[in-house]
C-alpha cells in the first residue's frame, strides 16, 4: 500500500514515549507519524535509512519513505511522457497514464478522462477521430458508417444514401437495377 503522511515534531519532557526503532525511552524532541513515536534521527526512510525531515513523506508497505526514494523505487512512470507519477493516474491500455497525458491519439489530441474511447492497434481515439480514420465509408455521400448499412453493388452505404440514380428516392424495395454501377428503382426501369 501506498500514501503520504504527516509528521508531528513536539518538544516533550515525558519519559512515557517509547521510540519505535530503538525501544528506548524519548525524553526531549519526539516525532509522532504512523500511529508511533520516535527520536528525530530515527525517523528514517525505510530505503535509504537517511532521517525524513519533511513534514510530509510518502508510505509504502507501512513504511515511511523519503520523496526521493519514493520517486525512484514506487511512484510508476505515465506511459505517456515517461515521467513519474505522484498524482491520479489513469489505467487503460495495459498502461498507466497521468491524467492529462490520456488523449486521443487522432487529430483532435483530445484529453479521453471521463469519457468513452475505441481502441486499435494499442492506441485510443475519440469516438469522432476513430469513425474518420477507420469507419467504413457510404458509397454515396463518403461520411462514415457508424450504424447499419446497405450492401449492394460491392459497396456500403447508407439507408438514406442508397437512392435511384434517376428519381433521387431511397431504394427500400429488394430487386432495384443497376446502370453505370448505380443503383436504379423498379418504378424508374419502367
Amino acid at each position: 500500500m501506498q500514501g503520504k503522511g504527516e509528521r508531528k515534531l513536539v518538544t516533550t519532557k515525558s519519559s512515557e514515549s517509547i521510540c519505535h526503532k530503538c525501544n528506548e525511552v524519548i525524553t526531549h524532541r519526539i516525532i509522532t507519524a504512523l500511529g508511533k513515536t520516535w527520536h528525530p534521527e530515527h525517523f528514517a526512510c525505510k530505503d535509504c535509512q537517511l532521517p525524513i525531515e519533511e513534514a510530509t513523506f510518502n508510505i509504502h508497505e507501512g513504511e515511511p519513505v523519503c520523496s526521493k526514494c519514493f520517486l525512484k523505487n514506487y511512484s510508476g512512470k505515465c506511459y505517456g511522457c515517461k515521467q513519474p507519477i505522484l498524482e491520479r493516474t489513469i489505467k487503460a491500455l495495459g498502461q498507466t497514464w497521468h491524467e492529462q497525458c490520456f488523449c486521443c491519439d487522432g487529430p483532435c489530441r483530445k484529453p479521453l478522462v471521463g469519457s468513452s474511447f475505441y481502441e486499435r492497434e494499442g492506441k485510443a481515439y475519440c469516438k469522432n477521430d476513430f469513425e474518420q480514420l477507420f469507419a467504413a465509408r457510404c458509397a454515396g455521400c463518403t461520411k462514415p458508417i457508424t450504424e447499419n448499412a446497405i450492401v449492394a453493388l460491392d459497396a456500403k452505404w447508407h439507408r438514406e444514401c442508397f437512392k435511384c440514380k434517376k428519381c433521387a428516392n431511397p431504394i427500400t424495395a429488394a430487386t432495384f437495377t443497376v446502370e453505370e454501377n448505380k443503383p436504379v428503382c423498379t418504378e424508374c426501369t419502367a
